[in-house]
């Protein structure tokens, strides 16, 4: 073929080739693609690489939206943690309503499934907050996995909310994990209740009910024949019940912390009447700030994520060998630990729903 002289062109050529017919590199084609894509390309990628590094995960996923729908599960719009949510929320501009539980409906039998509320199909709600008495657990579980069956976040778990409120499971749970916790015992046949007692450690000893709560339910047997009185009178109303090991040093007094998410947002030490052992705030006992240290921190939060608990009342109990777990609350007051420590804790909750609503870690949570 003709040498085609500089400078001139030749159209049955393709442009990228020499005049000797050789190919060429162009400098501004690299494979056929623009080197500047190539570097707009690079440029995206470490934008990515630096978004995941530095982004908190809880961020990646967000579709803000400046107005949600949150429904209050609870049967008394005037308690004082139902309506601090509310307000927080309301301060944020979302749509907030309180949900009478047992008002509830559930269609379960429907492709789409759906709660009808005093009559009326209630609307897609963005997320909901179960604060569910434990005398309607059962129905209150029930109402929760069917809006996780509608695919609303839950700030508490069907599943979650039924491991908090067995005793026997969560303190099965906790040791599993390695948890301090005082020594406990549980029988249902109780032949021997001295054996039982010595099963703990000896007298004195905390006799507990199952489904007790605030505090009611739960006697202390100073000695080993009035425990053994608490232990027969129990097992003739055929109650279930644990026997704990009785922690002194405690001194009538015990640690409640609230935990969200990951960390501990506000702690308080709760200090029983004299003469009383129950340091619980409904039995007439008293709260104060506190300053926890790094192990009763890390120890609620664990506490609280072996439950499955995004949000928690985790009390602990200080003793000689360290921080020991009594419960972990899946429905923890708000009006003691605001009071106690100056904490906007309804505002701190809102706000985590804010974070977390859209991210895909809250669709996976344990469903039931």
């Amino acid at each position: 073929a003709a040498r085609v002289a500089p400078g001139h062109s030749d159209s049955r050529r393709p442009r990228h080739c020499l005049q000797d017919g050789r190919a060429h590199t162009n400098p501004t084609r690299q494979h056929g693609v623009p080197h500047a894509f190539g570097s707009h390309h690079l440029v995206i990628r470490l934008y990515c690489r630096a978004f995941r590094k530095f982004c908190p995960r809880r961020h990646r996923y967000r579709t803000w939206n400046p107005s949600m729908k949150i429904a209050i599960l609870s049967r008394n719009p005037d308690l004082y943690s139902t309506s601090r949510l509310k307000e927080e929320a309301e301060k944020k501009t979302h749509d907030c309503r309180v949900i009478d539980t047992l008002k509830c409906s559930i269609d379960i039998t429907t492709a789409n499934p759906a709660i009808w509320y005093k009559g009326d199909k209630l609307d897609r709600q963005d997320a909901i907050i179960p604060r569910i008495g434990a005398s309607i657990t059962t129905y209150g579980t029930a109402v929760i996995r069917q809006f996780e069956m509608m695919d609303t976040y839950c700030l508490v778990g069907s599943i979650p909310l039924g491991r908090s409120r067995s005793k026997l499971r969560a303190l099965q749970l906790l040791a599993r994990k390695g948890l301090g916790m005082p020594a406990t015992g549980f029988a249902h046949d109780v032949h021997n209740t001295r054996q039982l007692i010595r099963l703990v450690g000896g007298a004195p000893v905390v006799v507990k009910l199952l489904e007790g709560t605030q505090g009611r339910g739960v006697v202390l047997a100073e000695t080993a024949k009035a425990a053994e009185s608490v232990i027969d009178a129990f097992t003739e109303l055929k109650a279930d019940f644990l026997v704990q090991e009785f922690i002194k040093e405690a001194g009538g007094s015990d640690l409640r912390c609230f935990v969200i998410g990951n960390r501990v947002v506000a702690a308080m030490e709760r200090t029983s009447l004299p003469g009383e052992f129950r340091s619980n705030l409904h039995r007439g006992g008293s709260a104060q700030l506190t300053k926890l240290t790094p192990t009763e921190r890390r120890t609620a939060v664990k506490a609280a994520q072996t439950m499955g608990l995004d949000v928690a009342g985790v009390d602990l109990i200080r003793s000689s060998r360290g921080p020991l777990v009594l419960e972990v609350n899946s429905s923890p007051g708000l009006r003691g630990i605001e009071e106690a420590t100056g904490v906007n804790v309804a505002g701190k909750i809102i706000k985590y729903i804010e974070d977390n609503v859209d991210s895909p870690k809250s669709r996976r949570k344990d469903k039931g």
